[in-house]
């Protein structure tokens, strides 16, 4: 590993794929995706179940509850507090 990985490693996940995995009991198939979501409050509020869905799949985060319920969860996610208002 790498001094700029070795900085940046996290106790069970892996920086590389062909690294060998010491355990499992830690593992972790989470992957950022590439892009930050870009909404406003206001876009939040109106989008359709399905799209709230699909971005909260995208993140690995949960998908419970009605689409009020899902709204304000991707809401309190993704926005920053200057963002709220």
């Amino acid at each position: 590993m790498s001094a700029t990985n070795a900085a940046f490693a996290m106790p069970g996940l892996s920086t590389n794929a062909n690294q060998h995995q010491v355990g499992t009991e830690n593992r972790c198939n989470f992957q950022m995706p590439l892009h930050y979501p870009r909404y406003m409050k206001r876009d939040y509020e109106t989008m359709p179940e399905w799209k709230v869905d699909c971005l909260l799949k995208e993140y690995g985060l949960p998908l419970i509850g009605d689409v009020n319920q899902k709204r304000k969860f991707a809401m309190g996610a993704f926005l920053w507090h200057f963002q709220d208002e």
